[in-house]
């Protein structure tokens, strides 16, 4: 018998795109769970580079990885912040 070798699936490899980020967030935000929508965030900003980023927004890389990890606690205005970061901004929509 052989043993086969799987190797851990990390979207953040496969978000290279401005289109990837964008949709990568849609279908996040559609699922309405908001820990995945997190979770979402942190693997753009890992496909981005986190490192940079905490720098631009003046924040802590580890607590940046923290915070949008699984679990995962962070402000709004560190959720808005990195979003704007990112170039996305949220609006609202009536749900019928």
């Amino acid at each position: 018998m052989t043993k086969s070798a799987f190797s851990v699936y990390d979207p953040a490899e496969y978000i290279t795109t401005p289109g990837d980020v964008f949709a990568h967030l849609e279908v996040a935000i559609e699922d309405n769970d908001p820990e995945f929508f997190l979770e979402t965030i942190g693997h753009i900003a890992r496909s981005t580079g986190m490192a940079k980023l905490a720098r631009e927004l003046n924040l802590d890389r580890a607590g940046l990885y923290k915070a949008f990890s699984a679990g995962g606690n962070p402000s709004f205005a560190t959720v808005m912040s990195m979003l704007n970061r990112l170039g996305f901004g949220l609006s609202l929509r009536r749900v019928v």
